[in-house]
């Protein structure tokens, strides 16, 4: 083994590299979490509903995240994923800092596509970095501490967010968050190395030219388990991003919250069921896998999945907020078991040079029914039931602009306000039944699961 190989997989550069990629993924969800803090004030300051306020949130960012996912995957098997990964934070910090300078819904609608744009790229490029710094039974536990990141930036962008929205406003909390993102997306290229493909699973020192993408296709169609990994994935998506961009808003109606203490709830909960499922799913599973069954990974994933949405159900309909925050964590924390396992039976199914185009395929599909549809879907379901129950007439016509958020005073609730609560908490609980679906998924992958495993040597086979 060369000096550099060396170096690359020792545990001092290792150790840096989780580091970096840990940074980059809270500035990731830094990103997504200061919009759907800041949902309540942009509705009102520019007169949206709540269906275009899932647009903002989900196919804005989903449009070209899913046009453009698949080709960066492809070019991250050819050149550095390094400067990919650097490219993309520089981008997506760009464009969120711009979303502070926009006037109207247009203008921010074609900033959240920009950010969707630049958040293509990092995932794909960060697994496959994984796989050729770490062994097969290590990948999931790692992606799990990288993407304890989803739940610091979650939590950072909430928190940050909120507190400038309060004092500052919210066009200023953007820039409070894009601005140090595009010194992150330096700071990687100044730090990290480029390792050869294939460099953990000790692959052959030769070069050899990536699968076509029909190959690619193949083989998914081949190793069933891996199709139903990546569907169940992307279905599971749907909810949790859901619930992610719309959590914010249902607290602040629900109990009543100004902008700063809506975010800062959000931002807790966030981070605790993040962190409680990334590390539960990823190192439970890891352990299972050594010490029982390789399967294990789906299986953890399916039952998390089944578990949620009567968790999810009982949370919703919780009128203490601290017991709803506590089964909102509970909730959350069951849900994310599958996402740290999903990332590593992608890369553990793949060789080498095709790991960052099922990473990519995963992220597209993912956020196509999770970032795309999913919000969407829910502010769509929001309007419907809130118009369901009004009883002061035309539901849009009335409370279009963020009336529903506002209570009125002496007691007395605004027919809005009681509307707007039950649109979006009934639009939540309608999402979380999609989990019944994943959880099947992940059953039918743990069938063909051990057969469908990559070895060294399967791409000559």
């Amino acid at each position: 083994m060369q000096n550099e190989d060396k170096r690359l997989l020792s545990a001092d550069y290792r150790r840096m590299f989780v580091a970096m990629s840990f940074l980059v993924a809270a500035f990731n969800f830094a990103d997504r979490a200061v919009l759907a803090v800041l949902a309540q004030p942009i509705k009102r300051d520019l007169g949206l509903t709540d269906f275009q306020l899932g647009i903002l949130q989900g196919v804005a960012f989903a449009f070209l995240y899913a046009i453009l996912g698949l080709p960066i995957g492809r070019l991250a098997e050819r050149v550095s994923r390094v400067r990919i990964i650097s490219a993309a934070v520089i981008f997506w910090s760009v464009m969120t800092a711009a979303c502070g300078l926009i006037g109207s819904f247009a203008q921010l609608l074609l900033c959240r596509v920009g950010v969707g744009m630049g958040e293509a790229g990092a995932q794909p490029a960060t697994s496959s970095l994984v796989s050729d710094h770490f062994p097969r039974e290590r990948r999931a536990s790692i992606m799990s501490l990288i993407f304890l990141g989803s739940p610091a930036g979650t939590f950072l962008g909430a928190l940050v967010g909120g507190w400038v929205a309060a004092h500052w406003g919210w066009r200023m909390a953007f820039f409070a968050l894009g601005i140090p993102g595009i010194l992150v997306g330096i700071l990687v290229l100044l730090v990290l190395r480029e390792p050869r493909r294939g460099l953990a699973d000790n692959a052959p020192r030769e070069p050899s030219p990536p699968p076509n993408f029909r190959a690619f296709l193949r083989v998914v169609g081949r190793k069933r388990g891996l199709l139903f990994v990546i569907l169940g994935g992307s279905m599971a998506g749907f909810g949790m991003t859901a619930i992610s961009q719309f959590l914010a808003v249902y607290l602040a109606r629900m109990y009543d919250l100004p902008v700063q203490q809506a975010g800062s709830l959000y931002g807790a909960i966030s981070a605790i069921a993040l962190t409680a499922g990334l590390v539960g799913g990823s190192f439970g599973t890891d352990w299972l896998s050594r010490r029982g069954d390789p399967r294990w990974p789906a299986w953890g994933a399916a039952i998390g999945l089944a578990i949620a949405p009567f968790l999810y159900w009982i949370a919703f309909n919780t009128q203490s907020m601290l017991w709803g925050s506590v089964m909102l964590c509970l909730s959350g924390g069951t849900l994310l078991i599958f996402y740290g396992p999903t990332l590593g039976m992608i890369q553990n199914l793949l060789e080498p040079r095709m790991r960052a185009t099922g990473a990519a395929l995963f992220a597209i599909l993912y956020t196509i029914f999770g970032s795309g549809l999913g919000p969407t879907a829910v502010g769509w379901l929001s309007d419907h039931y809130a118009t369901a129950v009004f009883t002061g007439g035309d539901y849009l016509a009335q409370c279009h602009g963020g009336r529903a958020a506002l209570a009125a005073a002496k007691g007395a609730l605004d027919p809005c306000a009681i509307a707007a609560t039950y649109g979006v908490k009934s639009g939540l609980m309608t999402a979380v039944c999609i989990f019944f679906l994943a959880s099947v998924c992940y059953l039918l992958a743990a069938r063909t699961l051990r057969q469908d495993f990559y070895v060294v040597g399967e791409e000559k086979a």
